[in-house]
């Protein structure tokens, strides 16, 4: 059965137990050989101390930034805490060290395609940084501010990776662009408050807290870096759209962000406290340790730690899910259920998906299928649903999407399954109507490996940030990318300046409303479609609730 949370937890999907390792090569060094890249660039007085960054084709880049101090030692399963500060200048020229975690699962649990996007940075538990992106620095600018929270769920992936460069949003668009690395898996969202009492407050949310800590970082010193705190938008996909979703019902979080967007991820329904102390159970004793034992997590190494994520064995037990828990205090309730969350009520939201999530993985089946395959595949995808159903859904599908392949169909139908959470949170916003939300539906196929993709998920993030040149082992390199890319950049950073993604690149984009149901249709051509394809989703979201 595909499992929304799952399906943005692909960190779970993992093919081993082993680390994630990388290199970095310093650009200054490789500008000191004489080869075409960054120079040395501006100065930038932040409130732990002062960061020289590089210039590249006109942009300020600072990366690695801390925004907090290392999470190791007595800083482990506990809240961030301000970095240490530093005298004289730090060189902010590459990317920090990632949140420990399992192999990554785009090394072989996803398409080929994507894995280069991965530069694969060393890890550590000093994992609390940032990049920031500006076309200048000093106080006198007021640009839009994007902070971009990386996908992979809520257990593997980091900012660093190739598609998440801001560079060209803040050279063509004028914005600041921001990544951001956090705590991840066990470290980020192991609940042990059940176990360990009020010592451990908030462990079951760290992940999300330190985004909170990020976002503070922000507001205190994104001015300095030629940005607005008065108008910064938190954006993400996949693991990242639920990172927004979850923050967006976090006390913590409210009034340091203005804008939010979900691609391809929601976060309808926290962890709660009883399945994510039993979570916490489970994983201690695949430590061999005790639920009374919960302190001597904190003498372990992060690579013990990591291992014991790993999936079990077939039978052993159901694999460890990790994300944000409804603790009561960090995350009070559920994000949205029963209702959009009243804390981010004046927040504009632009959400959307796009058309087979599901192709991203390496081991979905691609070639033609025939009537009794689709029937047995959605069957598959759905479970406990009967043959009658399946066949009332395939008929839907079939006639709203007249002269698909039932290839086709399967994979739509299973990458709605996971689509119904964005709708779900669509709506209610939309219901809430105390701010603005926008709708997308991304369908323009990738020409890599013979069009065999389609639209996988992930795929529109290279439009998002106009890296398609950087993606070509994604996106191929056909000259209509250019245009998509403008449109879609141009539309991100129109939402973060003003709240209404409306541009001149684009038709009118009404805001999403229950009668019409306005959607933008992204793809060579791109149109509002009111209600695309609504028939055929309103009756897989009642089998999905039967």
């Amino acid at each position: 059965m595909i499992d929304r949370r799952r399906f943005i937890g692909i960190g779970t999907l993992t093919a081993g137990a082993g680390l994630l390792a990388g290199r970095q090569v310093s650009v200054l060094a490789a500008a000191d050989k004489g080869a075409a890249g960054p120079t040395p660039g501006a100065t930038v007085q932040t409130t732990a101390g002062r960061v020289r960054g590089t210039l590249d084709h006109g942009v300020q880049c600072f990366k690695g930034i801390p925004y907090g101090a290392s999470t190791a030692g007595e800083h482990r399963f506990m809240p961030p805490v301000k970095p240490v500060k530093w005298s004289g200048v730090r060189d902010a020229f590459e990317l920090g060290p990632r949140s420990p975690q399992l192999v990554s699962s785009f090394r072989g649990a996803v398409i080929p395609e994507f894995e280069p996007m991965d530069r694969g940075e060393p890890m550590s538990e000093d994992c609390l940084r940032l990049n920031v992106w500006t076309a200048s620095v000093g106080s006198g600018h007021k640009r839009p501010v994007m902070v971009w929270l990386h996908g992979g769920g809520f257990t593997s992936g980091s900012g660093g990776f190739i598609c998440y460069d801001g560079l060209q949003l803040a050279r063509k668009h004028d914005v600041v662009a921001i990544t951001v690395n956090h705590r991840l898996s066990a470290l980020g969202y192991l609940y042990l408050e059940g176990l360990g009492g009020e010592r451990y407050a908030g462990s079951g949310n760290l992940g999300n807290l330190d985004i909170i800590a990020a976002l503070e970082w922000v507001r205190d010193n994104v001015s300095a870096f030629g940005g607005d705190p008065g108008n910064v938008t938190i954006f993400g996909q996949s693991g990242g759209g639920g990172k927004v979703s979850s923050l967006m019902a976090m006390p913590a979080a409210k009034g340091l962000f203005h804008r939010a967007i979900v691609q391809s991820g929601a976060d309808v329904k926290g962890i709660s406290r009883d399945a994510a102390s039993r979570t916490a159970a489970a994983y201690l004793a695949k430590l061999n340790l005790k639920p009374e034992q919960v302190d001597e997590l904190r003498k372990l190494s992060f690579e013990q730690l990591m291992a014991a994520t790993a999936p079990g064995a077939p039978g052993s037990g159901p694999p460890l899910n990790f994300g944000p828990v409804v603790d009561g205090h960090a995350l009070p309730s559920d994000p949205f259920d029963p209702a959009a969350p009243e804390l981010s009520a004046s927040v504009p939201l632009l959400i959307g998906s796009v058309e087979t999530e599901v192709t991203f993985f390496a081991r979905q089946s691609l070639d033609p299928i025939d009537a009794d395959t689709l029937h047995k595949s959605v069957g598959q995808s759905l479970r406990n649903v009967s043959a009658t159903q399946i066949d009332s859904l395939i008929a839907a599908y079939r006639a709203g999407r007249p002269g698909a392949s039932n290839t086709d169909l399967y994979l739509i139908i299973a990458s709605d399954v996971f689509r119904a959470g964005v709708l779900t949170e669509t709506e209610r916003k939309a219901a809430q109507g105390k701010a603005p939300v926008y709708s997308y539906y991304f369908t323009w196929r990738t020409p890599v490996r013979d069009g065999k993709l389609r639209t996988p998920h992930a795929i529109e993030i290279p439009f998002v940030f106009d890296n398609v040149d950087a993606a070509k082992s994604f996106t191929g390199s056909g000259e209509d990318r250019y245009l998509l890319a403008t449109r879609m950049s141009s539309a991100w950073a129109a939402f973060a300046r003003t709240g209404n993604p409306a541009c001149p690149e684009l038709p009118s984009w009404p805001a999403f409303d229950a009668s019409r149901r306005a959607t933008m249709v992204f793809n060579t051509s791109c149109q509002v479609v009111n209600d695309p394809h609504g028939e055929e989703q309103r009756l897989l979201r009642s089998v999905l609730s039967a």
